[in-house]
């Protein structure tokens, strides 16, 4: 199973009953490891998280801090990263990271040409 198809099968687990937008994520490490993610609604929105998010969260929390990629499946034919998901791959992921959105595939810096950075 490739990378985009953990992505599709991730989204299954999408809690959004608010929005009825599913999303489901598989985000590489270096390692090899894949940890998936789909987004999960709150009635208030605020709290929502999305499937990037949760997979970058639970690869972290398991103290996997290096990645190489991810891929993003949704509701519609193309799904980008919301500017929060981009700003958090920025603080994990070099400007090089791969995004796959279906049968596209961009790098963080195409994405995110100008990421906030506290020491700049």
């Amino acid at each position: 199973m490739n990378l985009m198809d953990k992505a599709i099968e991730a989204k299954k687990n999408s809690y959004s009953p608010y929005s009825n937008f599913k999303v489901g994520a598989a985000l590489l490490t270096k390692d090899g490891k894949i940890y998936t993610g789909c987004n999960i609604e709150s009635v208030s929105y605020t709290p929502t998280c999305c499937a990037e998010r949760v997979a970058f969260f639970k690869a972290i929390s398991e103290g996997n801090k290096e990645f190489e990629a991810i891929a993003i499946s949704g509701d519609k034919e193309y799904c980008y990263p919301c500017g929060v998901c981009r700003q958090v791959m920025s603080e994990f992921c070099d400007k090089n990271f791969k995004i796959y959105v279906n049968d596209k595939v961009y790098t963080l810096d195409e994405l995110l040409p100008y990421s906030f950075d506290m020491e700049k």
